[in-house]
């Protein structure tokens, strides 16, 4: 992230409009499409970025990419980030903002990492577990990577748990290299 302070003072300030104006879910899911075209289209990131450009060719340009995909808030905010001159940090916003909306809403993103896909029955018992005990609404998100041998590796807010077998045979492995008991022999 370039510029964490400005967009999280854009995202809260996007946040508190659409509170105002009761558009909050249509302001979150708006957001939701910006951050697909900002992630999904190379050039869009390129555009917003590039110096080269003047800002309403810009402007004209997101118009005709989002013309019926947003609400007016949004198109109106676009427009202020092009005359402020802060477009190229739409990107960082769009995920502010999701991140504001998931703190307002509690909503709590977890990501489960398995080398293997998971039952649904098994994800559910473990949303279950992961909500337990908290006021939180559970987003999971599931990953396959099969260098995890077994195991899993769950991500929540600020807190990793890394149960994997990788992780494991990792730790045996500086055991072995740093064994305290075998004295050096020079």
């Amino acid at each position: 992230m370039q510029n964490p302070r400005l967009a999280s003072r854009y995202a809260k300030s996007l946040v508190d409009l659409a509170v105002e104006k009761g558009q909050l879910e249509a302001v979150h899911a708006d957001m939701l499409v910006l951050q697909q075209i900002a992630q999904g289209n190379r050039d869009v990131t390129n555009l917003l970025k590039s110096p080269i450009i003047k800002p309403d060719k810009k402007q004209k340009i997101l118009a005709a990419i989002l013309e019926g995909k947003v609400s007016p808030i949004i198109t109106a905010f676009i427009n202020l980030l092009v005359v402020k001159g802060r477009e190229g940090n739409l990107p960082e916003i769009a995920t502010e903002f999701l991140q504001q909306y998931n703190k307002l809403k509690n909503i709590s993103k977890v990501k489960i990492t398995t080398a293997v896909p998971l039952d649904p029955a098994i994800l559910g018992a473990i949303k279950q577990k992961v909500a337990a005990g908290t006021d939180r609404i559970v987003e999971m998100e599931t990953a396959v990577e099969p260098d995890l041998i077994g195991g899993f590796v769950l991500e929540t807010d600020d807190k990793l748990f890394d149960a994997s077998i990788q992780r494991d045979l990792k730790d045996i492995k500086k055991q072995f290299t740093e064994n305290i008991y075998v004295p050096e022999i020079r």
